[in-house]
């Protein structure tokens, strides 16, 4: 029988890995609509229009998913985590409060403007709207960040018989792994739309729809991907090594290394015992693992033998979940890598000089073959699946601690029975799984509907210079 500190740790994760999908399209889409909304004011194409029509229903549905999930989650820092805002609800509470004051009461004002304004507001002031919809997005995603980190890499504040009082807010905000948290996020989010983009907008395109449209937002989603993948790349980089000097534990977890010391190799694959504290399989990179963390191939990585207890105890992590979570992160990484790139190099060959333009309808999207294109819709949701593998890792990797030095997770899980956790965890998944598949099934039912001409509304419409939408009379 599991106890309630393991149930409660399931029921949050089950929790937490279904809102952050929804953010994660939401952060980067809001601005990728703004983008769609500039070029048709600058350039007056249909082309862009159209697009911002379809994506904007994407963004309404993904935006009202995250926060009901978001709700819901919140719950539980009362019925199942009451120890977590006794401890630290000092720094907690108010980095929440400047979320809902900042990006929550920003998106809900100007959200039925960007969604409904196109024929009651003039052009420029529906574009302002679009704007600060997804700058809220992004402050949300910022204040959440900053705690997810202070969790990580506590700073400026102090213990007082336990609890945690803010002594520099500065410090606090732009703790050691703040800033290298959010760019990796917001890397995720921006290669999460641009694969959903891709994927969708493929989908289009086997399905016979191959209109001006769909050439943009297909060309569009596989450019922002190759262009954003090395960012991600390097940055990851970055952040693996801050996480080497403030976590060297859940990088030695990633590692699935068990000694400290020099010319580590890099585990492709391994089949890690943490029972025995050793690895019965190896597929290894010599020095790979020194030579990426360290930039020297002698370099020493820390090792999970450091991290025992006298009596034996493990202070670290367990190793199998973020040893295999952090490889699928990386190899779905490289695969979205080798699918944007190849489609580059494609089109660039076939690229017409008379347009110039990467943008262009006329560029060569007929030059993709159609594995390509399944390829692409097969990684529609890539962007889902490394960023849970990431989630998974960093926050499995910060146990036995639910705030690193501060608090230990057992210490602020509810006493409460663990039936009733069992209850509601079995709830919350069961009603998880099937909005899932409804908000997947609605995102290819909108792609499928668009791709046969079908009108939502019924009737035939036109866009002016302004981005005003005027509804015009059936033929």
């Amino acid at each position: 029988m599991m106890d309630t500190l393991l149930l409660s740790r399931l029921q949050f994760a089950a929790n937490i890995s279904f809102h952050i999908l929804f953010p994660t399209i939401t952060i980067a889409l809001g601005w990728v609509l703004l983008f769609f909304k500039l070029r048709f004011n600058r350039t007056g194409e249909e082309r862009w229009m159209d697009a911002y029509r379809f994506w904007v229903k994407v963004f309404a549905l993904s935006f009202a998913m995250g926060v009901v999930s978001g709700i819901t989650m919140s719950f539980q820092f009362g019925t199942n985590w009451p120890g977590f805002m006794e401890s630290v609800g000092n720094i907690a509470g108010p980095l929440l409060a400047y979320e809902v004051l900042t990006a929550f009461f920003l998106e809900a004002v100007f959200l039925g403007i960007m969604l409904f304004g196109f024929r009651k507001v003039p052009g420029w002031v529906h574009t302002m709207a679009t704007f600060l919809v997804a700058f809220g997005t992004t402050m949300s995603a910022f204040w959440i960040i900053v705690l997810n980190s202070w969790m990580h890499t506590p700073a400026g504040f102090e213990l007082r018989e336990g609890v945690a009082h803010a002594t520099d807010w500065m410090a606090i905000i732009f703790n050691p792994s703040m800033p290298y948290r959010l760019v990796h996020m917001l890397l995720a989010s921006g290669l999460t739309v641009a694969f959903l983009i891709a994927g969708l907008s493929a989908f289009r395109w086997l399905r016979g729809d191959q209109g001006a449209e769909v050439r943009t937002t297909l060309r569009f989603g596989l450019m922002t991907g190759a262009i954003l993948i090395p960012l991600q790349i390097l940055a990851g980089d970055m952040h693996g090594l801050n996480t080497l000097e403030h976590q060297p534990a859940k990088v030695a977890a990633m590692e699935g290394n068990w000694e400290t010391g020099p010319n580590v190799p890099l585990l492709l694959f391994a089949l890690p015992d943490q029972d025995a504290r050793e690895n019965r399989f190896e597929l290894a990179v010599p020095n790979g693992a020194s030579l990426i963390l360290t930039h020297h191939a002698d370099g020493v990585v820390p090792g999970l033998n450091d991290f025992v207890a006298e009596d034996g105890t493990p202070l670290h992590p367990r190793v199998a979940p973020i040893f295999y979570g952090f490889r699928v992160m990386v190899g779905t990484g490289m695969a979205m890598l080798l699918l944007s790139w190849g489609a580059l190099v494609l089109m660039a060959r076939r690229r017409d000089e008379a347009t110039g333009s990467f943008l262009s309808t006329r560029r060569g999207l007929d030059g993709l073959p159609k594995p390509m294109l399944w390829g692409a819709l097969a990684m529609t949701f890539s962007g889902w699946l490394a960023t849970l593998a990431g989630w998974y890792v960093t926050e499995i990797g910060r146990q036995p601690w639910l705030v690193t030095g501060v608090l230990p997770t057992e210490a602020a899980v509810a006493d409460v029975a663990p039936s009733m956790v069992l209850g509601t965890f079995i709830a919350y998944l069961a009603i998880y799984v099937v909005l899932t598949l409804a908000y997947i099934g609605a995102l290819f039912h909108l792609a499928n509907k668009k791709a046969k001409g079908d009108d939502a509304s019924g009737k035939p419409e036109r866009t002016g210079p302004d981005g005003i939408t005027v509804l015009t009379p059936a033929e």
